[in-house]
């Protein structure tokens, strides 16, 4: 199939971003020593300290692109095992998004952080707002990247009503060769090129369970415990009131939340639309919602 104009600026920018981080000497000297068997996380830039958190199935490549055009920051970049042709380690089998979380804050303490920023993309926005919920000492400000608290809403469902659903759709995907066939068709729909491919070298077992836990979680009731302030950039290809109506509606729970709408972008907002999305960040990272 033929990508459209933003599907095939996200492909290409996905192609950069992927080979600006796989220069020899890409993670820096200065990456803490850390060791999991959920996470790795490597450090570009010097400044203020911000995590950056990928979505479902991507790598931390997705973030090249916004650290170089957003310079005077520390990144620290996050890679969830089993995703983008790493192995799966402890995130093959059972629930991935609370314990990935639950790393992430171990990492922010043996790093030494002080209220950084997060930024998440889709899933990673789950975990940037459930660890400001679980761990609010380490979060200093998070920005959520096209995702709302319940997951499920993105697709009109409630998690109640997706849940058992979201456990036979796992089964299917890590235990058939139809569910094999059914991940590869379901990545095609995206079209050709390196996202695809990137997804299509995330482990299967990891994605399904990764795919349950969104199915299933809603962070709606944790908003308002979450101290730190809260952007929410989404994706409003057409300008439709109803999507914005959706996402005041999902973010009416939590303290003051900003939230910016990109047109004509697709879900990956920084590659369909990375000037506007860039623009944001700045504001957001120098203390502007």
């Amino acid at each position: 199939m033929t990508a459209n104009p933003i599907d095939r600026r996200r492909l290409i920018g996905m192609g950069l971003a992927a080979m600006a981080l796989a220069v020899p000497g890409a993670a820096g000297a200065g990456s803490p020593p850390f060791a999991s068997r959920r996470i790795s996380v490597v450090t570009r830039g010097a400044g203020p300290d911000v995590i950056l958190i990928p979505g479902l199935d991507s790598s931390r490549s997705i973030w090249a692109g916004t650290v170089a055009a957003v310079p005077g920051y520390r990144y620290h970049l996050v890679q969830l095992a089993g995703f983008g042709g790493t192995a799966p380690e402890d995130n093959g089998t059972g629930p991935v998004i609370a314990p990935v979380v639950d790393e992430i804050a171990r990492y922010i303490r043996a790093a030494g952080l002080r209220s950084s920023a997060i930024v998440g993309h889709s899933m990673g926005g789950s975990m940037a707002m459930m660890l400001a919920a679980r761990h609010p000492a380490l979060a200093g400000r998070i920005m959520v990247v096209d995702m709302l608290p319940a997951p499920a809403g993105l697709f009109g469902a409630a998690p109640a009503s997706l849940g058992p659903l979201a456990g036979r759709l796992r089964d299917t995907l890590t235990g058939t060769a139809e569910g094999q066939r059914m991940m590869d068709s379901l990545m095609r729909l995206f079209g050709d090129g390196p996202a695809v491919a990137a997804a299509e070298r995330s482990d299967r077992a990891v994605t399904a369970n990764a795919l349950h836990d969104l199915a299933t979680i809603d962070l709606t009731g944790a908003l308002p415990r979450i101290a730190a302030p809260i952007t929410v950039v989404y994706a409003n290809a057409e300008s439709q009131p109803l999507i914005d109506r959706t996402y005041r509606s999902a973010y009416a729970g939590a303290r003051g939340a900003t939230l910016i709408a990109i047109p004509q972008s697709g879900h990956m907002v920084m590659f369909d639309q990375p000037a506007r999305f860039q623009a944001a960040l700045r504001t957001f990272l120098k203390g502007g919602n």
